[in-house]
């Protein structure tokens, strides 16, 4: 075999991994230049996306009770939902539970030691086995029915200094506070951590003129999937002659908060992404230096044998090996640094392991390759194009 094809057969082998290797060694300075650039441009990327990921999450899990439920309330120009209607809702499929609710507007006291507290709350309605299915107690007990026990809301308890055992006034009506239930934030069926919540029987002694009909009611639905099914026949069902309820699906919340998350992140990672596009000028810096630098290297090269594709593959490897170096530093600077301030700031890391979460960090280390490949393409193009005889004699 000829010398020159003997060298090409050894370069195209595992030489060009070292020559690659060497040469970003040699300008080791200008090398961890344009390696921080894209570490920085990484960096941004996946942290954005994991920032807006996890805002996504937070939120989205706040309401991750009411995705599966159905509001109907009466439409405009009626006074109340009737049991008729709530029969006709009855014979839908798909439905795990009906949940009739009626509600009023009042204010309540509590008296101690000469001071009196005020709140104005919203006063419920609901089967005390239907109330279970909605909320969960932080102390104590639900109501027993037709007794004058209640069962108030986080916000009520905290605002009111109110404990177990102590009552409320409603009207000269006096109601033991029982159980203290959960903070559960904003809800979109009923009020939980602002509501107080007693039995039927005392409900209709404190409102004996109220209409007998409801104000709302909440369907839980078996399966999610099946949420628009359900809303569509009872609107067919109900609303057959004249339209008589409005029929809302809350995981209609939860799907515009994923589009407006999902823009965010996008959003963010694009502010995120100038840092990569500058770190790909830095790199298509350093390559075309390092391509006039060892102009006469490359021309001795091509004198022995080595071929274009085999000048074009030892300098996209140098881009390569320094985009995945590079990137790699960037996704474990990012997971260490962002559970750190998760930790610190709100106390919770779970976010930071999710699958979404780590598929940002993953965007932001190929991101970071392909930068680096883009950024040495033209430098590798114009090195593989020098003629030999020109490339020796180069000053």
């Amino acid at each position: 075999m000829k010398p020159t094809k003997k060298l090409s057969a050894m370069l195209s082998n595992n030489m060009y991994a070292e020559l690659a290797k060497r040469n970003l060694k040699r300008q080791s300075v200008r090398t961890v230049l344009a390696a921080i650039g894209i570490i920085i441009g990484v960096i941004a990327i996946s942290s954005m996306g994991i920032l807006g990921n996890s805002l996504k999450l937070s939120v989205t899990e706040s309401f991750a009770d009411i995705g599966d439920k159905l509001i109907v309330s009466p439409a405009p120009g009626e006074d109340y939902i009737t049991d008729k209607q709530v029969d006709q809702m009855r014979k839908v499929s798909n439905i795990e539970s009906i949940i009739p609710v009626s509600a009023s507007g009042e204010v309540i006291e509590y008296k101690e030691g000469g001071t009196t507290y005020q709140s104005y709350v919203s006063v419920y309605d609901i089967e005390k086995e239907d109330l279970e299915k909605l909320v969960e107690l932080e102390d104590g007990r639900f109501f027993k029915p037709g007794s004058t026990d209640c069962v108030v809301g986080y916000s009520v308890a905290d605002n009111m200094e109110l404990t177990l055992g102590q009552k409320i006034e409603i009207d000269d009506t006096k109601l033991r506070v029982v159980g203290i239930l959960k903070e559960r934030g904003m809800g979109f069926d009923i009020s939980t951590d602002s509501g107080v919540f007693t039995s039927s029987e005392m409900y209709d002694k404190l409102y004996p003129d109220e209409d007998e009909g409801y104000d709302e009611v909440i369907i839980i639905v078996k399966d999610l999937e099946e949420i628009d099914a359900v809303s569509d026949e009872i609107e067919e069902r109900i609303n057959r002659k004249d339209e008589l309820v409005t029929v809302f699906a809350t995981n209609m919340i939860t799907e515009s908060l994923d589009d407006v998350f999902r823009s965010i992140s996008l959003f963010l990672m694009g502010i995120g992404s100038i840092s990569l596009l500058v770190a790909g000028v830095s790199i298509l810096n350093v390559m075309l230096m390092s391509t006039m630098e060892r102009t006469k290297e490359i021309g001795i090269m091509k004198a022995v044998g080595a071929s274009r594709k085999d000048i074009l593959k030892m300098f996209l490897l140098e881009a390569l090996f320094l985009g995945v170096i590079a990137s790699t530093a960037g996704s474990i600077l990012t997971i260490g640094g962002s559970y750190l301030v998760m930790e610190l700031l709100v106390k919770n890391t779970s976010y930071l392991f999710t699958l979404s979460s780590m598929f940002y960090v993953a965007e932001g280390f190929f991101f970071g390759i392909a930068t680096s490949l883009v950024g040495g393409m033209y430098p590798a193009w114009k090195a593989s194009r020098m003629k030999p005889l020109d490339a020796l004699r180069y000053e």
